[in-house]
């Protein structure tokens, strides 16, 4: 079969790794794979795992997009696709145009993945129009039942995403040349008990519950450190010097690092004591606090979201209620006091994330 993925760009983040991800799974099975996007930095590694990547701007969310669906159309029609898989906004709305002037038995199946909790309204709904609609959790699932009744419940599909277990491997130890590389560049973090908060410098990853829990702890712990790993981007600079600010005040300078973005995710995962998950809105999935916990890493988390579901199944004792500080304060305590062990991670693989796809395009195509 010929399957042609449309996304926005191919540079980074959840929707683009899902689509190399599946593109590569289809070429493993001797499938064709198309990805059209306005390109990127994967592109690259996309051609170089054996996709064909056709460059084409459907990555602007403005009117001037709509010159795009003609070109759009020209493509589906040249290559034949037996299915379309779209990923985003934009580019599900310039398919449907486009799809509009495909005479009806020439028209290739149409699947989209719903990634985020879209704001609700008429421009997101068109991630629900199509044959069938890819859910990556089940809170996902219930966004959409509770926002598009339009769309029948037997055409959502769950499909967790999922992690390569051999990427992040049980009980992962980063190499003595990393430690010393890192003692060398952050010397107030060795022989500490490490709290690490992985993701970009945004106001939306709980950064501000963090500083509250390191004020709450210092004292009685003075060995507990904090770690956050990832950067912010220049639009989020205020916003990063405001928080390193609120540090100074509170006189914990020298309790939190932040290291920002790095390309060595997964040792810094396996490094530290516990990862939070504290994002003040529901994440749609989780990923990273997944491949904490694939390494052996426990992860305390609010009860929401994406990371509940992957929590609730894989390492129960790190849900806490919701904004409820003080439930943070005390299971932070008790995995200081008590060291708690992460049993291997059997579910979320990246293997069944594709095998479950590939198995729904044959599906539609039957």
């Amino acid at each position: 079969m010929k399957v042609m993925q449309l996304l926005p760009e191919l540079n980074s983040g959840g929707v683009e790794r899902g689509t190399l991800e599946i593109a590569r799974a289809l070429v493993a099975q001797g499938h064709q794979s198309l990805v059209v996007s306005n390109g990127g930095r994967l592109v690259s590694q996309l051609e170089a795992e054996g996709s064909k990547h056709l460059t084409l701007p459907i990555h602007k969310k403005s009117l001037s997009s709509l010159w795009q669906i003609r070109p759009l159309r020209q493509l589906i029609e040249q290559h034949q696709p037996d299915i379309v898989h779209v990923r985003s906004r934009v580019p599900a709305w310039l398919t449907h145009f486009a799809l509009k002037g495909i005479p009806a038995h020439k028209r290739p199946h149409l699947i989209s993945t719903v990634h985020g909790f879209y704001s609700v309204n008429r421009y997101s709904a068109i991630m629900t129009q199509a044959e069938k609609v890819i859910a990556v959790s089940d809170s996902v699932v219930k966004y959409i039942t509770d926002h598009y009744k339009n769309c029948p419940p037997q055409d959502i599909v769950r499909i967790y995403r999922g992690i390569d277990p051999v990427a992040f491997p049980h009980n992962y130890q980063p190499s003595a040349q990393w430690f010393n590389q890192v003692f060398n560049d952050f010397p107030e973090l060795e022989n500490k008990f490490l709290l690490c908060l992985p993701g970009r410098i945004t106001r939306l990853k709980g950064h501000e519950s963090l500083i509250e829990l390191m004020q709450q702890l210092q004292s009685q712990y003075p060995q507990l450190h904090a770690v956050v790993v990832g950067g912010a981007d220049a639009k989020k600079q205020a916003y990063l010097n405001e928080l390193q600010s609120t540090i100074q005040n509170k006189g914990l300078a020298d309790k939190i690092t932040f290291v920002g973005h790095r390309s060595d995710i997964r040792e810094w995962l396996a490094f530290s004591d516990i990862v939070l998950s504290l994002s003040n809105q529901a994440e749609t999935f989780g990923r990273t606090a997944l491949e904490a916990l694939s390494v052996g890493t426990p992860v305390i988390g609010w009860n929401r979201g994406g990371v509940a579901e992957i929590l609730s199944n894989v390492y129960p004792q790190g849900l806490i209620e919701v904004d409820n500080q003080k439930a943070l304060i005390e299971t932070v305590k008790q995995h200081i006091e008590q060291p708690q062990t992460v049993a291997p991670v059997t579910m979320f693989s990246l293997k069944d994330m594709c095998n479950q796809t590939l198995e729904l395009y044959q599906s539609v195509l039957k």
